[in-house]
């Protein structure tokens, strides 16, 4: 399953966020990568001091939390440190696939990417993430502000940006719900009582649906 999350941050929180980046630099974005990307790799990642790349990704693990549907599509139980990265200069990122397990001190599985589009897709050329499922290719260029939570098990790239700059932070998700599938099922449902509390009210569907979801997220969830 695909999501895509409109309007998680403001403009103002954008603007603070692009300000931040500007007092730190821009350097090889292969030094992040896993050994078999690093060939394909061709942006820039953010580097600052600690506090500066915590407070940042702090803020954004915060606004990505507080988003309505979070919640109810990634059932997350761990959220990496957000990563700033910059293409530009026909700089993006080829075919691969994002590591299984991330993390050195502390080891988590990566069952969902998600990029946050810092600025407006009219500031560059090129620049799509597109991906490749089933043999089909889905292309994704979203608003300023926009996130789009996807599988981390899809083969997907960046295009090259042949013109001004693409800014996004990513990052990755471990779910409590390790099956795409089920997480999948599990959004649908929740999404279906909330439907039924918006129009009728509590009441026996509404229940009904609220108990297959709870008796569901107890049989699938691993903690």
């Amino acid at each position: 399953m695909i999501k895509i999350l409109k309007n998680v941050l403001s403009l103002e929180q954008m603007s603070y966020i692009n300000c931040c980046l500007e007092k730190g630099q821009f350097v090889s974005g292969k030094d992040t990568a896993g050994w078999a990307a690093q060939s394909v790799k061709n942006n820039q990642q953010w580097s600052s001091s600690a506090e500066g790349e915590a407070e940042l990704s702090a803020i954004l693990t915060q606004l990505l939390a507080s988003h309505p549907e979070f919640a109810s599509c990634t059932y997350a139980k761990r959220v990496a440190p957000f990563l700033f990265s910059e293409s530009k200069d026909s700089g993006g990122y080829g075919n691969h696939v994002d590591d299984a397990l991330m993390g050195a001190e502390s080891i988590m599985r990566s069952d969902l990417s998600c990029t946050v589009f810092l600025n407006d897709p009219n500031d560059y050329v090129g620049g799509e993430l597109i991906m490749n499922l089933g043999g089909t290719s889905l292309s994704y260029k979203l608003q300023k502000g926009s996130v789009v939570i996807y599988p981390s098990t899809t083969l997907h790239r960046v295009e090259p940006v042949t013109k001004g700059t693409r800014r996004v932070a990513v990052t990755w998700i471990e779910s409590y719900i390790r099956s795409t599938e089920h997480r999948e099922i599990l959004s649908d449902l929740d999404s279906a009582r909330r439907n039924i509390m918006k129009a009728q009210g509590k009441n026996a569907a509404f229940d009904q649906i609220s108990k297959a979801h709870a008796n569901l997220l107890r049989l699938w969830s691993e903690t």
